[in-house]
């Protein structure tokens, strides 16, 4: 396992090495120690490598992540995991707003809540939230799967496309376009899979489904002004 100081040695001299890393590489596991909120800790990676940060992180933790498992052993400023490709990003305390924005694929693990704009046009990439959301969560999702296994804010799916979103508490509201749907026997599979993936034991049938109306897809003159 290889030690990597970041208040001795530097951001720069982080990410070069982890940037570094390929699908060859023997150094497979790497310890961040003394990270003390600073901003984009292991971005860009490309490398089916393990990265654990042994603290809380600032703006942009993990972002573009491919390949991949980032553990934060703490919590995580805004953009977490943001534009994230594949991989696997755990964080074990709380995330602050934009959590898996515009997030194309992997799995995001947030074992507390999440702030506001959680998942924010997410395009492909899997989120489950052990706690609750914040006000404009899942704005704009186009595709992938959000799931909440506490409460969610006001606006939850605004001008959503076609992601699946989960939510087991309550809803303060949902957005435009955003609509309650029929929980089949397929989502309760797929939710199956995506609890054990996040590590959460609740059950997939406590959970509600949301997703798009599809009534704002074609434009329609009565809207315009």
């Amino acid at each position: 396992m290889q030690t990597y100081d970041l208040a001795a040695d530097g951001l720069r001299g982080l990410n070069a090495t982890l940037q570094a890393q390929s699908d060859e590489t023997n150094q497979t596991e790497w310890t961040i120690v003394n990270p003390r909120g600073s901003h984009a800790i292991a971005v860009g990676l490309d490398a089916p490598i393990e990265v654990k940060v042994m603290g809380s992180t600032g703006y942009y933790c993990a972002g573009m992540n491919k390949q991949a498992t980032v553990h934060v052993h703490g919590s995580a400023g805004p953009g977490v995991a943001e534009n994230m490709m594949s991989g696997t990003v755990v964080i074990d305390g709380d995330a602050s707003q934009y959590a898996g924005a515009t997030g194309h694929g992997g799995t995001l693990v947030i074992k507390g809540n999440a702030s506001s704009r959680c998942g924010i046009s997410m395009k492909g990439i899997d989120i489950v939230v052990h706690g609750n959301v914040g006000h404009m969560s899942a704005f704009m999702a186009q595709s992938g799967n959000l799931v909440v296994c506490g409460d969610a804010g006001d606006a939850l799916g605004d001008s959503i496309y076609e992601a699946r979103l989960f939510v087991r508490g309550s809803v303060k509201s949902l957005g435009a376009d955003c609509i309650e749907k029929e929980m089949r026997p397929e989502h309760i599979e797929l939710l199956r899979d995506l609890l054990a993936r996040g590590g959460c034991d609740a059950k997939p049938e406590e959970f509600k489904r949301y997703g798009s109306a599809r009534q704002l897809y074609n434009f329609k003159v009565d809207n315009a002004y």
